[in-house]
């Protein structure tokens, strides 16, 4: 167990993201997964960083709600580059389309958090924002990663912790987990911040 994070109520990760739930298990944190049924549809235009908190929060209602004493964390990245939302590609097209845009640029990679106990009635949000630079990629570097499949289930068709995508990132500029789907200095700050009740203290 963490000495400096000791969660007391159960707590429940509300995604199947595999990469949440590493770096969760990183940290030493025991916790139980159950996927939200919530819709990930944004009807509404919003920018990057509000629409992530939307979607956290909307995900970890009804998981927070069926277990009422736990505490529930919720997350949501999205990577945006010139204002507008990139989402996770249809199919080797559209990833390659994602990296040629992201080629040669920066872009920021937004995740909003959502932490719920229904019990005590809390709900608290919070975004992290980074900025991630490509260097220029080629048509081959592109067709060879999309051929690899690692783009399809990545907002912005890539993934920063796979085998290739180190020789794409020139320089980040904030939290390197954050890219990577969940920031931790923020999950840590915000329990921290909202629910120091539910936490027992650092050990010695």
């Amino acid at each position: 167990m963490n000495p400096l994070l000791r969660i007391t109520p159960p707590f429940i990760l509300a995604s199947q993201s595999p990469r949440r739930q590493a770096l969760l298990e990183h940290l030493g944190v025991p916790f139980e997964v159950q996927v939200s049924p919530a819709d990930e549809a944004l009807s509404d235009p919003a920018s990057p960083a509000a629409a992530v908190q939307t979607l956290a929060r909307r995900k970890v209602r009804p998981v927070a709600a069926e277990h009422p004493s736990a505490l529930v964390l919720a997350a949501d990245t999205v990577v945006a580059h010139d204002g507008e939302i990139l989402t996770k590609p249809d199919n080797d097209s559209h990833a390659r389309s994602m990296l040629h845009r992201l080629s040669g640029t920066a872009h920021t990679v937004y995740t909003g958090l959502a932490l719920a106990q229904a019990r005590t009635d809390r709900t608290t949000t919070a975004v992290e924002g980074t900025t991630v630079a490509f260097a220029p990629l080629s048509d081959d570097e592109i067709r060879a990663y999309v051929h690899s499949g690692s783009p399809m289930d990545k907002a912005g068709g890539y993934g920063i912790q796979d085998h290739s995508a180190p020789f794409f990132v020139e320089r980040i500029d904030g939290d390197y987990f954050n890219v990577v789907g969940l920031p931790l200095r923020r999950l840590y700050h915000t329990l921290r911040q909202s629910f120091d009740d539910l936490l027992a203290p650092p050990a010695a």
